[in-house]
């Protein structure tokens, strides 16, 4: 890894953002920049449980204008590629994998960044990582979520066990089970336990599972809608909104969850926390302003408005109302990206036009009013 001058971008993260904005600036001519990962490539999508399947469709349709909607590249298809059409988080692991190697993506693995700092003279960026300092003049945050989960929701949180330290849920014990989440992580860990023959418990502050918005951001996804359906004409599912926890106790007999206006369950096993994730800008929070909503404030480029020169590229990318969380969402942020950086570099950004042909260059938020006339 280069360590004795500076590089133009260091990117940190290889997974489907990192490696989806790393292709972008490649694709610009771009050579002086690295990605960095803690771990391996696709790494989150490799930790997924193994029965936790994108409940965002894959398909070849990139001959016809908008990609697949998993594919992180206007030239490239996990559906072609993995011959499925919800793929599994391996088996995504395996896609950015092949994406990274078929575009000779300067990847180093196995390097933590510990610390990002704005240089003293406020030109660039001093990175402290595993594998010693880097300077680069901008930094790219594509470090994604997953790896992040929130696990102190209330009070007693330590003693339930979050969606994201399950590697199967055929490995759990028990014939009964409370998940607390209604939200997609929550449901589908809900879902793969109904289809092991476990009777399921969902308590969630809100009905998410009766509201309609148009804004798949905001509701569940027709792929989740199907399997509750499923769950729930087999008897061994059961629906509960309007639950808000206010803490977690242990007892004898298992595990009693309060809700705040004084309702009780009791669980056999180990509540399950499906209540989504804190995300990987808490290690960075100093470099952004934040709304009081808990999203980073960017400006029309996703750069930070606090510290110039950092962009954030990946789920967490927000701007109001409007979110970015899935990837054929945020894909649409990576030109926008690479063009304010190619800008500031002097580079020649005619390269992305095809990004725009290719519906992956979203530069105008006001298109992006959700509405379905039915």
């Amino acid at each position: 890894m280069t360590q004795n001058r500076e590089l133009n971008v260091a990117i940190v993260g290889a997974g489907a953002a990192g490696v989806g904005i790393g292709v972008t600036l490649k694709e610009l001519g771009l050579t002086d920049f690295v990605l960095l990962d803690r771990y391996e490539v696709g790494a989150s999508f490799k930790r997924w449980p193994a029965e936790m399947r994108f409940i965002t469709p894959s398909f070849t349709s990139n001959g016809f204008g908008p990609p697949d909607l998993n594919a992180v590249t206007y030239h490239t298809s996990p559906a072609h590629l993995l011959r499925r059409e919800h793929p599994t988080g391996l088996e995504y692991a395996h896609y950015l994998k092949s994406v990274a190697e078929h575009f000779e993506l300067p990847i180093h693995t196995g390097v933590d960044v510990t610390t990002v700092k704005r240089d003293p003279t406020g030109q660039g960026f001093k990175l402290q990582t595993s594998a010693g300092p880097l300077a680069a003049r901008f930094v790219i945050w594509a470090a994604g979520e997953f790896q992040y989960p929130w696990l102190d929701p209330f009070p007693g949180a330590e003693f339930c066990l979050h969606n994201s330290a399950v590697s199967s849920w055929s490995q759990l014990e028990g014939e009964s089970f409370v998940v607390i989440g209604g939200y997609e992580s929550g449901l589908d860990a809900a879902y793969s336990l109904t289809k092991l023959g476990k009777q399921v418990l969902v308590l969630d502050r809100q009905p998410r599972w009766e509201s309609r918005p148009t804004d798949p951001s905001r509701g569940l996804a027709p792929f989740t809608h199907s399997r509750l359906r499923a769950a729930l004409n087999k008897g061994r599912l059961d629906l509960l909104g309007d639950v808000t926890i206010a803490r977690v106790e242990p007892n004898g007999r298992g595990y009693l969850i309060i809700a705040e206006d004084g309702r009780r369950w009791h669980s056999p096993t180990r509540p399950i926390l499906g209540l989504g994730f804190s995300g990987s800008l808490e290690l960075v929070d100093d470099l952004f302003a934040w709304h009081e909503e808990g999203y980073p404030l960017l400006t029309e480029q996703d750069e930070s408005t606090r510290t110039p020169g950092l962009f954030l590229v990946g789920p967490g990318v927000r701007h109001g109302q409007v979110i970015f969380c899935f990837i054929y969402k945020f894909r649409q942020r990576f030109a926008v990206v690479a063009q304010a950086i190619a800008e500031q570099l002097g580079l020649e950004t005619e390269a992305l036009e095809i990004y725009r042909r290719h519906y992956m260059f979203l530069d105008d938020l006001s298109c992006c009013d959700v509405e379905c006339a039915c």
